[in-house]
């Protein structure tokens, strides 16, 4: 067996080349003019938590240790880069369910989209791009926020910006995979009841070391403690080998999302 039939075999049709997806985002892009200050107010609520919980509790934290041994920091330059995180997996999160739900199911769009020379995997692409630039657009006014605060410890800090966007590929490929075996609107339950977990258990506003020793390998098997940890040490200027492992983590999760969501969506799409 050739090389080039293996990969037809187990790479998704049109996978290797989805020229076409820039016409979903697009698409979307025409959508959310109108209603631009929709995908604005994700961005609040993690300054809300900024302030609430960084800034308030903070004062009466202190300072707590950061990763890779180097000295502490204020409570609210550890909590930054983790509501940054956090941001950018919600705008993820949101964008390649609730929405890519409606569409799949009630608007029927991709059916439309069907008609034109765009492929399922077209499709799968370009709403994953699209929900990476919505948590990107979090992101980055979460990180212009932690910059004029003075929570930004090193330059490094502005490679937080690509970090969200890997973090956003992650979430929204596995959000779009889950959420083409949705059947109805009482399944997103289901999304919060993991989402509000990873949210407050993966090291998001405490060090590791803080959880039982039994429960840390838990922490680190979440998704958003692999964000969490890569964008901490970019803004804190605490790099090691480990930040290669939350890397490559993000990574396999995103890329596993998307064969299934594209797979599914031909599934779908095509019965």
């Amino acid at each position: 067996m050739s090389a080039g039939t293996l990969i037809a075999r187990v790479v998704p049709p049109g996978m290797l080349a989805p020229r076409r997806a820039r016409y979903l985002i697009e698409r979307n892009l025409i959508v959310y003019r109108r209603i631009w200050m929709i995908v604005f107010s994700g961005f609040f609520e993690p300054v809300f938590y900024l302030f609430s919980i960084g800034v308030g509790i903070g004062r009466l934290v202190g300072e707590v240790s950061s990763t890779g041994g180097e000295p502490a920091v204020g409570y609210a330059m550890f909590v930054a880069p983790g509501l940054l995180a956090a941001s950018a997996m919600n705008g993820a999160i949101y964008e390649s369910t609730i929405n890519i739900f409606s569409k799949l199911r009630y608007a029927k769009t991709y059916d439309a989209i069907l008609a034109t020379p765009v492929g399922p995997f077209d499709i799968a692409v370009g709403e994953i791009v699209w929900s990476q630039l919505r948590g990107l657009l979090y992101a980055s006014g979460f990180l212009v926020v932690m910059a004029v605060m003075g929570l930004v410890a090193s330059p490094l800090g502005l490679l937080a910006l690509p970090g969200a966007l890997l973090i956003g590929f992650a979430f929204g490929a596995v959000g779009m995979a889950a959420t083409t075996f949705m059947r109805g609107w009482q399944d997103f339950d289901m999304v919060q009841l993991v989402v509000l977990p990873l949210f407050l258990f993966s090291a998001t506003f405490f060090p590791l070391d803080v959880y039982p020793e039994a429960v840390r390998p838990f922490v680190q098997l979440s998704p958003l403690y692999h964000g969490v940890s890569l964008l901490r040490s970019l803004t804190l200027g605490a790099l090691d080998a480990s930040i290669l492992g939350h890397v490559a983590y993000l990574v396999v999760m995103g890329v596993a999302g998307l064969a299934v969501a594209s797979r599914r969506l031909e599934r779908l799409l095509r019965a």
